[in-house]
């Protein structure tokens, strides 16, 4: 059985440990890593109710944060007429069973229901393998973009190159 639901405190030590399994998976495959993945941001989401995460089965599958607006990355583009997705993990245990789809199909009723027109997500430049897989699901390339360094940004997200994706809804 399938749930979708914010993140709680108590989930704090599963999703710590979905992120280490993902640097841990990213850096076997050769792909771009999270560095330092900011920590505070994590709880910031969970208690903003902005992170969630869809359980199988009772085990944490996936875990993703939204946001409404995201000026620094989006720019000019950014009219708050989008839900913004962050911080995908993907539970090494499910790898491979596209439960992106899952998290899309959320993203797209919510934005539905909040009047949205665009479900918009970034994700690392550099490797191609993960734009074609997020296109695969229906997301159009907008443009390529390096953050700026600001304290505004978690420090993961500073003076990274990054491809803007966004599905129409």
């Amino acid at each position: 059985m399938m749930k979708v639901s914010n993140t709680e405190h108590t989930d704090l030590v599963a999703i710590h440990d979905l992120f280490e399994s993902s640097i841990i998976y990213q850096e076997k495959n050769g792909v771009p890593v999270w560095r330092n993945y900011d920590r505070n941001a994590i709880v910031s989401d969970i208690e903003q109710k902005l992170q969630f995460k869809i359980e199988i089965d009772n085990t944490i599958a996936i875990v993703f944060s939204i946001r409404y607006s995201d000026k620094i990355i989006w720019r000019h583009l950014d009219k708050g007429d989008a839900v913004y997705l962050h911080r995908i993990v993907v539970n090494p245990t499910f790898k491979g069973k596209r439960l992106f789809g899952n998290v899309l199909d959320w993203a797209i009723d919510h934005a539905r229901e909040n009047k949205l027109s665009a479900v918009r997500m970034d994700t690392w430049a550099n490797n191609p393998n993960i734009i074609q897989y997020y296109k695969s699901f229906g997301f159009e390339f907008i443009e390529d973009f390096t953050t700026p360094d600001t304290e505004e940004l978690p420090v993961h997200n500073r003076k990274l190159p990054l491809t803007l994706l966004e599905y129409k809804v």
